[in-house]
């Protein structure tokens, strides 16, 4: 589990992207995708605006999330040294709420239909072309959502780091902690900043550039919608590898049934591991999914029958 908060980084990049895109867009009224028939008349579409709004959303965002460090880091240094039981609940949690997010992913196609995703990226679309909308308000709404959302994948990782160093003294689990706040919230915001650049530049290359230059703005341009695709499928895959691995370890008969069933396949004994590890995390997302599903419709009778 060493590497397991950075694995989860992978999603949280993807997450954060969704939230980075829709500010960015946004307020730099970029209705419009950078891809189309005509990349040449896209790349003039986009060009010039992305420098106003991209980077400062981005740092908005990062410098909300070094904050959220501030709170969660300390406080799990307090868990750890006067409730240390809690670690492992808290562990259990967090592999929980991973699982959960990755089976959510996979069944949005079933629990939210092709209309209700299109009204409501329809109505951010609306927001941008009103302008009697203050976009500044607008976008500062946007950045305190997504600080919110980077506050749960940040205790998310804080936790499980946390499990990693839960023996080791406590300058250690400080260094520590503070080290994986600082690395992550650095290289998430990072590679998005690079990522939400990545048509800007393609742009730039493709109408100022010559020969090979406008070729590789042009596969700049086609790259990046590919490479949000690929960090969500990583991102989703990574939930349910790291989740499923922390459930295992929270149950020692299931850890020792995944390993001997592991050992059983030789040289690839690691990634059948990783394997029963991914398909326990989906079991168990499915299982929390479920709960909550027939959680919402006992609240709706509830409320039905108190009417």
């Amino acid at each position: 589990m060493a590497g397991a908060s950075l694995l989860v980084l992978i999603d949280d990049i993807a997450a954060i992207l969704d939230d980075v895109a829709v500010l960015t867009k946004v307020a730099a009224k970029k209705t419009a995708g950078v891809l189309g028939d005509d990349l040449a008349l896209n790349a003039q579409q986009v060009a010039g605006v992305a420098a106003e709004r991209e980077l400062p959303v981005v740092w908005a965002v990062c410098v909300g999330s070094l904050k959220n460090k501030l709170i969660l880091v300390p406080a799990a240094l307090a868990i750890s040294a006067f409730v240390p039981w809690a670690v492992t609940p808290l562990l259990m949690i967090g592999g929980i709420y991973l699982c959960l997010e990755g089976v959510e992913k996979l069944a949005h196609p079933w629990l939210h239909s092709e209309a209700e995703d299109a009204a409501h990226h329809a109505g951010e679309l609306a927001a941008v072309a009103d302008e009697s909308i203050d976009l500044a308000v607008f976008e500062a709404e946007k950045i305190k959502g997504a600080i919110r959302t980077d506050f749960v994948l940040s205790a998310e990782i804080i936790v499980i780091a946390l499990g990693t160093v839960a023996t080791q003294p406590f300058s250690t689990q400080v260094s520590v902690l503070a080290g994986i706040g600082l690395i992550m919230t650095v290289g998430v915001y990072g590679i998005v900043a690079g990522i939400v650049k990545m048509d800007d530049v393609g742009a730039w290359l493709l109408l100022n550039g010559r020969g090979i230059m406008k070729l590789i703005g042009k596969g700049l341009l086609l790259a990046a919608p590919k490479l949000m695709k690929t960090l969500t499928i990583v991102g989703t895959a990574a939930m349910f590898l790291v989740g499923g691995g922390i459930l295992s370890h929270g149950f020692p008969p299931v850890h020792h049934g995944i390993e001997l069933l592991a050992n059983m396949a030789g040289s690839l004994s690691g990634l059948i591991s990783m394997l029963l590890d991914a398909v326990l995390g989906i079991v168990a997302g499915a299982v929390a999914l479920l709960g909550m599903l027939a959680l919402s419709l006992l609240r709706g009778k509830l409320r039905r029958v108190a009417a």
